[in-house]
């Protein structure tokens, strides 16, 4: 927080231009829209004052007066695009970006068309359709394929496109638009039909493709404290999930059966071809692979081949290759994402859960790459093999941080850093010096003190595309949202969304100019990562490899 030059503490502000009120002379519209004059003035030469006179600062306001105010401030080129300042398109941003915090989906759609209006003059009648219009189209824009399927912004569009089509015959203006929003949904003009298009088929048609396109992460244990962390199309059946997992874990699958744990103590047999995911792509129930006979797959605390073979096929992977293959996938799921999911996340987990899933993907990919270090490292039962499989874990740290995946490579650092690997001290004794140093270096970047200032300045310096390490991302979110109100008076915080928006906006520069992808030739093993999710499991690993003296 800043401190004026009276020492008291103030908010933070930023600027935009002047927003004049509905009776300049008088007070009205005050109480539902405040704003102050920005503290970027204060101190500055008085030579500035006429240049600073007319930038304030939105403090405070209702969303609707906020909508109204934006709306108001939009001028039309003569090609009817908007020209607005630099601050006047950072309002917009934040406002379009943030509005998930303070109001719903439903309530903005109909303020939107509150705003569309029915007025005797028929030229200010235009241009303010026109101005709602493209407010309009800056949020379809700005939430691209997020908002396709929400029931209300389909209604919404539907509602807004009727209107338009019987504002055709005094506004012919409005035909282009009219012809936007039919691209924007995919359909087709028809003649005398047109304005009754069907949005639900069309909306069918559109998630059944991209149903059959998603790829999520499925966990399958095949013990009571390990699964295996496969990727998998959200079509998957039993059957072919089991073919997958039998091969990954080099047991027939004749052998095995999935069981689903649907509530606690209740089991469900999946058939060949029962579906694995419900349609809101979650796993019907915790699933397990099992012998017919319902013995376990593995038993971790037994020596036998099967683990000397696991270490064996790690070791002989290409380091680069390995870090490839979770930047692919990683890239994958990050592309997906829309920056409004960490505020979802943040703020309405509990009602958009759907919304936010691409994100979620990515918060478990990082914690079980976490996990799956641990496990490589703990299941390995001679010490010159372990010693073998650190140093690889290295290198693989190293190239995902120089692929730009800070998401993997935070979570291989953390997983070497974990109690039950850290403790091996007979084990980090033997890694050479080269090796040490390296790490250490790459230990440097996750350094939290100073509130990550190592992490935030080496991501500072990298170049887009580039992914960044999520949790923390969430973390200043929720700092931002618990340090601030949200409402003054009943009046939205504006500043508290604007800090936020910025923190979102990150994602979109992130995602900038990202072409394609590195060869990838190690899908087939990452794809199907088997991690131990027990610590306790895992401690008790770490002492039988190395007791305590």
């Amino acid at each position: 927080p800043r401190l004026s030059a009276a020492g008291v503490r103030t908010m933070p502000t930023f600027d935009v231009p002047y927003f004049r009120y509905i009776d300049d002379e008088g007070t009205e519209g005050e109480e539902e829209w405040s704003s102050s004059r920005s503290l970027s003035s204060i101190g500055r030469d008085s030579s500035a004052d006429s240049v600073v006179s007319d930038r304030y600062a939105v403090v405070s306001g209702t969303p609707e007066k906020i909508l109204e105010h934006l709306l108001g401030d939009m001028t039309l080129d003569d090609d009817r695009g908007t020209t607005q300042g630099k601050e006047s398109d950072m309002l917009l941003d934040d406002f379009l970006l943030t509005y998930p915090v303070f109001m719903s989906t439903s309530d903005l759609c109909q303020a939107l068309l509150g705003q569309y209006p029915c007025m005797e003059d028929l030229k200010e009648a235009l241009e303010r359709k026109q101005k709602v219009l493209h407010l309009v189209w800056h949020w379809m824009s700005l939430c691209k394929e997020f908002l396709r399927e929400d029931e209300h912004v389909k209604i919404f569009l539907k509602s807004l496109y009727r209107c338009m089509f019987d504002d055709l015959y005094e506004h012919p203006a409005l035909e282009k638009d009219v012809i936007e929003l039919q691209k924007f949904y995919h359909l087709r003009r028809r003649q005398a039909l047109s304005h009754q298009l069907s949005l639900k088929e069309n909306g069918l048609r559109s998630r059944i493709t991209q149903r059959e396109n998603k790829e999520v992460l499925c966990r399958v244990y095949v013990t009571m404290d390990s699964y295996l962390s496969a990727k998998v199309h959200c079509e998957v059946v039993a059957q072919e999930l089991l073919q997958a997992v039998a091969e990954r874990m080099d047991v027939p699958a004749s052998e095995l059966i999935l069981v689903a744990i649907t509530y606690p103590g209740g089991r469900l047999l999946l058939q060949p071809q029962d579906r694995v995911f419900s349609n809101s792509l979650r796993p019907v129930g915790r699933l397990h692979v099992c012998r017919k006979d319902l013995g376990e797959v593995l038993n971790p605390f037994t020596d036998n081949s099967e683990l000397q073979q696991r270490t064996a096929r790690m070791l002989t992977l290409n380091t680069w290759d390995v870090a490839v293959a979770l930047t692919n996938f990683d890239w994958t799921i990050f592309n997906s994402m829309h920056e409004q999911e960490l505020i979802y996340f943040t703020f309405n987990r509990h009602v958009c859960s759907s919304y936010t899933m691409p994100l979620e993907m990515l918060l478990q990919q990082c914690n079980e790459v976490q996990l799956w270090v641990m496990t490589e490292v703990l299941l390995c039962p001679t010490l010159c093999k372990r010693v073998q499989l650190i140093k690889k874990f290295i290198k693989i740290a190293a190239h995902c941080k120089a692929q730009r995946n800070l998401n993997s490579f935070f979570a291989i650092i953390m997983g070497l850093n974990a109690g039950a690997v850290s403790r091996l001290s007979q084990t980090w004794e033997k890694i050479p010096g080269k090796f040490k140093k390296l790490f250490s270096e790459l230990e440097t970047v996750t350094d939290p003190s100073l509130n990550h200032k190592a992490y935030r300045d080496s991501f500072k310096k990298m170049k887009s595309p580039k992914i960044p390490f999520l949790p923390l991302l969430l973390k200043d979110i929720t700092f931002i949202h618990e340090g601030n109100k949200t409402f003054h008076d009943n009046l939205v915080n504006f500043e508290k969304l604007h800090m936020i928006a910025d923190m979102a906006r990150l994602i979109r520069e992130c995602q900038q100019d990202h072409v394609g992808q590195y060869s990838d030739r190690l899908s087939s093993y990452t794809d199907y990562l088997h991690v131990i999710d027990n610590q306790q499991t895992l401690f008790e690993l770490s002492h039988r490899l190395e007791p305590r003296a």
